[in-house]
């Protein structure tokens, strides 16, 4: 179903009809992954700044230059790029940059997009000095030392979240992650893929956990990334625990967006200041700041992508558990969740295992992840028990998806990196500290060189 963006809001149901949308038959779902990486200068390790040779404005510029990739300006300056299969390469505030990825129908296709966006990508940095790193938190830049991207909505945010929790700043300017958005049916298919997948968002936490350093020294989290959300702003973030009461659906989600507070009303190549302000009062047309004016559909996309809970909804399931990492880790995350989701044997297992713990459980097990990784536990059983488990119905719904390659390999392969740290139980984080304990001498400086893409 078509959505013309400037269609005013005259009710909720054209929100609901929005969200509804997203329903697509199962033979049209497809994925798309998303990454972010920490740009640094290879002589200094400091972060790229946005101007100069050296920089992320550099780097945007040589990819368009260089491949097919069209420029999204602000003013004048590249803030985002675009080619024709709707991938787009954007800026996170502290100049980590992302990709975002297409809507594909295979893991294969995925992680190939994944490659080529690397390679361009390194192509471009390597000759002026620059590299790329993927983990969960800037393992060495201190916050204050972190240049902000010229983006007008950044600008808002930066002033608001000291407002509403102390980790914000962080969150927007030193983590990076790897996410997979994935399709639905209908509303009872939404519901039980959002409840599987918000419960089981701490075992991807563990698995990925690739965040131990703040300031280039340990914090005694393996996910510090994970944990920076839980004192970002409670208005917008968490577990949701109205997703597992009786009745949930597109409705109950509505409700919710309506009550995040607002952050910014985009008008041209404005970013206008709606911080603290309600959608509620501009769909009545009372918003302070544009007395008598109605939101259109592309304010409510807009304001869909300022909530951040583990698991988001718009016309499809963001899962937003996991740490950025190698490379063969930005493909795994795809694999896991569609081989726990994309099939319904598996996601009736998956739901199977998380059921029946309560909402006090959950949220105990939400904090405890990005502490104790693997080593956390739910009902006496540790996330690396938990993951083997979800792993086999994984590895059974992948198998079943039978989607296959040129050489005939469906895409249980990309599972591999992860049954490799659920065997073990040592996760990416874990060894980054046996090294920093040994072969590094205390210093998060090797990372740069031994862990860049």
């Amino acid at each position: 179903m078509g959505v013309k963006k400037t269609e005013i809001i005259e009710s909720r149901q054209q929100l609901l009809d929005y969200l509804a949308s997203g329903s697509r038959p199962k033979d049209e779902w497809r994925l798309g992954t998303e990454h972010e990486k920490f740009g640094f200068d290879t002589e200094t390790l400091a972060p790229l700044p946005y101007e100069g040779a050296r920089s992320i404005r550099a780097i945007l510029e040589g990819l368009a230059e260089h491949y097919d990739w069209q420029p999204v300006l602000e003013h004048g300056r590249p803030i985002a790029l675009l080619d024709n299969t709707g991938a787009s390469v954007t800026l996170e505030p502290g100049g980590q940059l992302e990709l975002s990825g297409a809507l594909l129908d295979n893991i294969h296709d995925t992680c190939r997009e994944v490659n080529t966006h690397l390679k361009q990508v390194k192509s471009i940095a390597e000759p002026m000095g620059a590299a790329f790193l993927g983990m969960g938190f800037q393992p060495r830049q201190r916050r204050r030392d972190t240049e902000w991207m010229p983006k007008g909505r950044y600008q808002i945010m930066r002033s608001y979240m000291p407002r509403v929790g102390n980790l914000g700043l962080d969150m927007m300017s030193r983590t990076c992650t790897v996410q997979v958005n994935l399709d639905f049916s209908s509303e009872r298919d939404m519901v039980d893929k959002f409840r599987t997948s918000l419960a089981l968002q701490p075992v991807a936490t563990a698995l990925f956990a690739n965040s131990p350093f703040v300031d280039g020294r340990p914090t005694g989290f393996v996910s510090f990334r994970s944990h920076v959300w839980e004192d970002t702003d409670p208005d917008r973030t968490g577990m949701l625990p109205f997703v597992f009461e009786q009745g949930f659906g597109f409705e109950r989600y509505l409700d919710y967006m309506l009550d995040v507070p607002m952050y910014f009303v985009h008008r041209g190549e404005e970013y206008l200041d709606a911080s603290g302000l309600s959608f509620r009062d501009f769909m009545n047309g009372k918003l302070e700041i544009l007395p008598g004016e109605k939101p259109t559909m592309t304010d409510f996309e807009d304001h869909l992508t300022t909530a951040f809970p583990e698991v988001r909804l718009k016309r499809f399931l963001e899962m937003r558990g996991a740490d950025g990492g190698p490379w063969r880790r930005l493909c795994a995350l795809p694999a896991f969740w569609a081989g726990l989701l994309y099939d319904q044997s598996s996601l009736d297992a998956a739901w199977d295992l998380a059921k029946d713990w309560t909402m006090e459980e959950r949220l105990e097990l939400r904090r405890d992840a990005p502490k104790l990784g693997l080593r956390a536990e739910i009902r006496g059983r540790s996330l690396q028990d938990l993951s083997l488990d979800l792993l086999d119905i994984a590895s059974a719904g992948l198998n079943a998806r039978k989607r296959l390659n040129a050489s005939g390999d469906n895409e249980t392969g990309f599972l591999a990196p992860l049954q490799e740290t659920a065997q073990s139980g040592i996760t990416p984080a874990d060894r980054k500290l046996a090294l920093y304990h040994g072969r590094w001498n205390e210093s998060v400086d090797p990372i740069f060189s031994e862990c860049a893409y």
